[in-house]
């Protein structure tokens, strides 16, 4: 797909038994899709239908990667937080060395 900016994705999508996963791609609605069908992550395998409840851009991987890392040791507070506000740039610096 070349080097766009701005196409690497960290989302959080709400699981029909109410908890989050957290997750990063390149292809959000076909990372999307991939959990609808039942082979995205193994987390994600039986807890559909799923909701999209957060989504943010990043020009780099590693932006990206560094956002899902922080989100994911996050309470369960803290992500509704992220979801609530659509901000993940307070924790990412909180929570990243």
């Amino acid at each position: 797909m070349g080097n766009n900016e701005d196409n690497h994705f960290v989302y959080i999508l709400e699981c029909k038994d109410g908890t989050y996963y957290t997750g990063y791609t390149n292809e959000l609605s076909q990372r999307l899709r991939k959990h609808e069908e039942g082979k995205g992550a193994k987390y994600t395998r039986g807890r559909g239908p799923f909701r999209l409840v957060y989504q943010k851009s990043f020009q780099t991987k590693t932006e990206a990667m560094k956002a899902e890392f922080a989100i994911k040791k996050l309470n369960r507070s803290a992500k509704e937080r992220i979801i609530n506000e659509g901000s993940v740039s307070y924790v990412a610096t909180k929570e990243l060395p």
